[in-house]
């Protein structure tokens, strides 16, 4: 569970953000030990909708937190105010969850809460990171700096998604035709060659007979086949919310040929430039390895980080605790984190080794459908065969006896 907390300490410096707890006693716990005592801790709900963002579900799209950030650094460096700013900003932005969010945070800020502790209190909308870096903005006076570092940080994001998605358009696009079309001829082509089998009285091959007998079902059941698509779907969903199914499917692909590379540039790209963001926002090393962990969407580059940044914590070197983990970090990232903590330019190291790996992801990308094209060739050839070879079979056997 998670909590909205405000702690303070000895010498009365005090601290907010979000962490998760079992309670709120675990927690209280927890600050204790880092030297805070807890003045208030709210428990955060869960967000109702699902957590890809789709506007028709509920959520915000990455394109309209970016327009938000995007507007917001022009009119912080015009000196308009937040709480005006966040009303005119409300005006233009097209998803309505996003408009009513600006239009309460305007009203937190007015009553008297920081911008940072506003946007921590819908943790469906601005992820940790965002927090993270305009905390600490508003601490060190360069809340117009960090939204430009942000600005820049999402932009990339969003670019780097882009071409993912843009690069599994093809193969999602023939592969879906293939199975109508297969859908198709089993509803209509395959009943009325199975009366000409019945009518001819032929013995039927096994693989004959099992067509035959899933197109009989199809013709007669057809109005299931939507239902269980929905079924499927949604059973595969289920099973990928799960830690275990999950942790399942995110090993899948860090294995499968073509796909393999591609993922695990992406999630380097994602963790250094994230990384970088942060660092040069100005956020503790530690934290910011945290932020990363809650950011990154592959389960094994989350527990990844998540040891990763144990390890800084209790002392030992980022370039080594890395090490550890060759297995899915590349040697180049280890060699230029230690160089950049050499040289004390960490940040602008890791930003350069961002855009290399974005680089790279977008040159496996524009070259994925060479990959994909001769496997889904090969899917597509061997359905075809043992339909074809099922089907014309029987055929052959009768033209034999006559």
């Amino acid at each position: 569970m998670k909590f909205y907390f405000e702690a303070k300490n000895l010498e009365g410096s005090s601290k907010t953000g979000i962490a998760e707890a079992e309670n709120k006693y675990e927690l209280a716990r927890t600050m204790k030990q880092e030297g805070y005592t807890i003045v208030r801790a709210d428990p955060i709900k869960p967000p109702r909708s699902f957590n890809f963002s789709l506007p028709f579900l509920g959520g915000v799209p990455l394109v309209s937190k970016l327009m938000f950030i995007r507007n917001l650094r022009v009119m912080v460096a015009a000196g308009v105010s937040l709480p005006r700013s966040l009303s005119i900003l409300s005006e233009q932005i097209k998803s309505k969850r996003m408009k009513r969010v600006m239009l309460q945070m305007k009203d937190h800020i007015v009553q008297g809460k920081s911008f940072s502790d506003s946007l921590a209190l819908y943790p469906d909308v601005f992820s940790d990171l965002f927090v993270s870096m305009v905390k600490v903005g508003e601490e060190t006076g360069t809340l117009e700096d960090v939204l430009n570092v942000l600005s820049a940080h999402m932009e990339k994001d969003h670019q780097l998604r882009s071409r993912v998605k843009s690069a599994m358009i093809y193969p999602s696009v023939i592969l879906g035709a293939m199975i109508i079309i297969g859908i198709v001829m089993m509803i209509f082509v395959i009943p009325k060659l199975a009366q000409v089998f019945s009518d001819l009285n032929t013995e039927l091959p096994a693989t004959t007979r099992f067509i035959i007998s899933t197109g009989n079902f199809m013709a007669s059941f057809w109005y299931l086949i939507p239902i269980f698509i929905i079924l499927l779907a949604a059973a595969f969903r289920t099973f990928i919310k799960t830690k275990f199914g999950k942790a399942v499917f995110d090993a899948f692909l860090l294995v499968f040929p073509g796909i393999s590379g591609i993922v695990r540039k992406t999630n380097s790209a994602y963790t250094v430039r994230t990384l970088s963001s942060l660092i040069s926002a100005g956020v503790p090393i530690v934290r910011s390895l945290e932020i990363v962990s809650s950011s990154v969407s592959n389960e094994y580059y989350k527990r990844a980080v998540i040891e990763i940044s144990e390890k800084v914590r209790k002392g030992e070197k980022l370039s080594e605790a890395i090490a550890v983990h060759k297995d899915i970090y590349p040697p180049l990232v280890i060699q230029m984190v230690e160089v950049g903590a050499e040289t004390g330019e960490t940040a602008e190291i890791l930003k350069k080794l961002a855009e290399f790996y974005e680089e790279e992801v977008s040159n496996a990308t524009k070259n994925l459908s060479t990959i994909i094209e001769p496997i889904l060739m090969l899917i597509i050839g061997a359905a075809v065969a043992f339909f074809a070879i099922s089907m014309i079979q029987p055929i052959y056997g009768m033209m034999e006896t006559l």
